[in-house]
């Protein structure tokens, strides 16, 4: 937490927002550069160092970091005033952005989306906020305007993130037949019921083949079709043997390169 905090001090960009990636010191210059001279696994080129998505809009990690701050606040230690002001300053900031199109958790390197995944995340992170200045009696002068953005994200995200057709959630409001494994992550993270039909029904379809339309082969599960797109990401997500969080069960727990 010390860390974090520290990153809403001396990392904050010129609109005030965060960058998505620092280093174990907390510097944000990561450029990506190619090792021509080297070869990867058996064979594989290129060889690529630094991380090319460093400077990428992912607009998930607000709704990431909050809710990590939010359980710290839970769990560990109370959050200090400081914190609570650069948390407010922070959430201000995503007012400006809560309706614009990002690269999300994937890193697509093509166009920007509105992705579900993101818009999720935007829903947590104001909704943590208005549960911690709850339950901390903070002031929060913009209460009004982050239970808005907040309703207004479920709204929107029910809207139109959820192909009432196939009966599933989507990856994105602009590919309305795209299904991705990232939804996965809603019951966790309290913005659904993992008894809704809604969940349900999107379940079902991950746990389809690909041929059949769905995202899972072998016990693995796909993030999503790469066939039907266009960045040609290709990693799985493993689904675990013990089914413990979902209903029914399904927990995730590393991502697996192919």
């Amino acid at each position: 937490m010390d860390f974090i905090s520290e990153r809403f001090v001396k990392s904050r960009v010129e609109d005030g927002g965060l960058p998505i990636m620092f280093t174990i010191r907390g510097e944000t210059d990561i450029p990506e550069s190619e090792l021509a001279h080297l070869d990867g696994y058996k064979g594989s080129k290129p060889v690529r160092i630094g991380n090319g998505a460093a400077f990428h809009q992912q607009f998930d990690i607000y709704g990431e970091l909050m809710d990590a701050i939010y359980l710290y606040n839970k769990y560990g230690k109370p959050i200090h005033w400081d914190l609570w002001c650069s948390v407010r300053e922070m959430l201000d900031y995503v007012l400006t952005i809560k309706d614009d199109p990002d690269m999300s958790i994937w890193e697509v390197r093509n166009n920007k989306q509105n992705f579900v995944y993101s818009k999720i995340m935007l829903w947590v992170a104001f909704d943590r906020g208005l549960r911690l200045a709850d339950k901390r009696n903070f002031p929060c002068p913009n209460r009004i305007k982050w239970l808005e953005a907040r309703d207004g994200l479920y709204e929107e995200i029910m809207e139109k993130g959820y192909n009432k057709d196939m009966k599933c959630f989507v990856q994105s409001y602009e590919n309305r037949t795209m299904v991705d494994s990232s939804i996965l992550i809603a019951p966790l993270v309290f913005f659904i019921s993992p008894n809704d039909p809604r969940f349900l029904n999107t379940m079902d379809r991950i746990m389809l083949p690909p041929d059949k339309g769905g995202l899972t082969s072998t016990g693995l599960v796909y993030r999503y079709d790469t066939e039907l797109s266009e960045d040609g990401t290709f990693f799985f997500l493993l689904i675990a043997s013990r089914r413990r969080f979902f209903s029914p069960p399904l927990s995730f727990h590393a991502n697996v390169h192919v």
